[in-house]
């Protein structure tokens, strides 16, 4: 079988990899050369995590052992544990890592290019491929796979129907800067990472300092806001500035600016597809807004989608009339994984941000935090924040929900 892959993040790099490994043909795009350009992740996830999915040591920047919130009136609540609870990753690094190892498997990986559905049918596809330099190539491909995000190019393009009004696709769009701290100042974000939470940080998100190597710090800031009000990209920026004043930061280096948009539906039963076109990733609704994360669900998410491909194919499930089966039994391994806390943190995830936007809403910010600060360990938070263990919150939850 021969696969096209439309974007080499995390995903996409991920599913290539997998899918070459077990000898199959796989070509994959991505319009960036250098994969050390917009690398916009914060990148942070537990120990176990970086280690289930065999994330290579060489993109591990930095590993934290506490959690540090900031709530609205600027109190510090820290949480601390012995031993490291996670690390934050060089994304960059990170993503030349996967490319190296695809590279390696057989994959055939084309940078600099886009790629664009000319014909679909339920058994295979012709995509032409635009390289920077203008030279355009035709490929005809038994699978094509959308990897490009929360862009969803191909899918947009195939006019896949997107997320119902009833669950709709809730959106965060986040600034992040690279600095250069020292001995003087960065001690306070060393071993931790730290968040901001309320409308003296942001309103309708947060913001965060992560620690990595050699004193360097990443500094963002995030709004998930209801669309009617989402705010602009200057806003943002005043924001993130404004950050870094009051944390004594706005006079490192900035090394690096980027920023990114993040998106997903909370129940995720969109459609991921059409005839013989596939999504994976964050084009797939796998990045879960309740703290913006993306990378370990879109890996998890391209496991799942090689897996679902090989039986199907060793089944000889790969005809014309199969396609919509493989899919169902792609979305269908997707809701299994991910379960009902997913959902939950995405309800969580809306209740949060959007309503982020007043005093009342600062005050019970602050109520959540102490409750946290009286009842909880940092393994406790990681529990929450990680892997959405909600049980032992009960009825609190349900009536923030409600």
């Amino acid at each position: 079988m021969t696969f096209l892959i439309a974007g080499a993040g995390p995903a996409g790099a991920r599913l290539a990899a997998v899918l070459s490994e077990a000898g199959r043909e796989v070509v994959l795009v991505e319009r960036l050369t250098d994969p050390h350009r917009n690398s916009f992740s914060s990148a942070a996830l537990s120990c176990g995590e970086a280690s289930r999915l065999n994330l290579p040591h060489s993109a591990w920047s930095a590993t934290w052992s506490g959690w540090q919130l900031l709530d609205p009136s600027g109190q510090e609540h820290q949480w601390w544990n012995d031993d490291p609870l996670g690390v934050v990753l060089d994304f960059g690094r990170l993503r030349s890592a996967m490319w190296s190892r695809a590279r390696a498997a057989g994959v055939e990986v084309v940078t600099g290019c886009t790629a664009r559905i000319e014909a679909l049918q339920s058994d295979s596809a012709r995509v032409l491929l635009q390289h920077g330099d203008g030279r355009r190539q035709h490929r005809h491909v038994q699978w094509v796979i959308d990897a490009t995000g929360s862009s969803r190019c191909l899918l947009r393009e195939a006019s896949v129907p997107p997320p119902s009004l009833i669950d709709p696709l809730l959106e965060g769009i986040g600034v992040e800067w690279l600095l250069q701290a020292d001995d003087r100042v960065s001690p306070r974000w060393l071993d931790r990472i730290s968040f901001f939470l309320g409308t003296r940080w942001i309103p309708h998100g947060y913001g965060w300092i992560f620690p990595m190597g050699n004193n360097r710090l990443k500094v963002g800031v995030c709004c998930l806001a209801p669309g009617q009000i989402r705010g602009s990209k200057n806003d943002l920026l005043a924001r993130l500035q404004a950050l870094l004043r009051n944390c004594k930061l706005e006079g490192c280096s900035v090394l690096d600016r980027h920023g990114g948009v993040v998106s997903s539906s909370i129940a995720r039963r969109e459609s991921l597809g059409s005839g013989a076109l596939l999504a994976v990733g964050d084009a797939a609704s796998t990045a879960n807004l309740l703290g913006g994360e993306g990378i370990r669900h879109a890996i998890d998410s391209a496991d799942l989608l090689a897996e679902t491909l090989l039986n199907a194919e060793a089944r000889n499930q790969v005809g014309p009339d199969q396609a919509d089966a493989v899919r169902q039994t792609y979305e269908q391994a997707l809701h299994c994984w991910f379960g009902w806390r997913w959902r939950v943190a995405g309800k969580l995830a809306q209740r949060t941000w959007w309503g982020l936007d007043s005093a009342s809403a600062d005050r019970r910010v602050e109520r959540i935090i102490h409750g946290l600060s009286r009842t909880s360990s940092a393994q406790d938070l990681s529990s929450l924040l990680f892997h959405y263990r909600f049980e032992r919150y009960g009825l609190r939850l349900l009536r923030y929900l409600i």
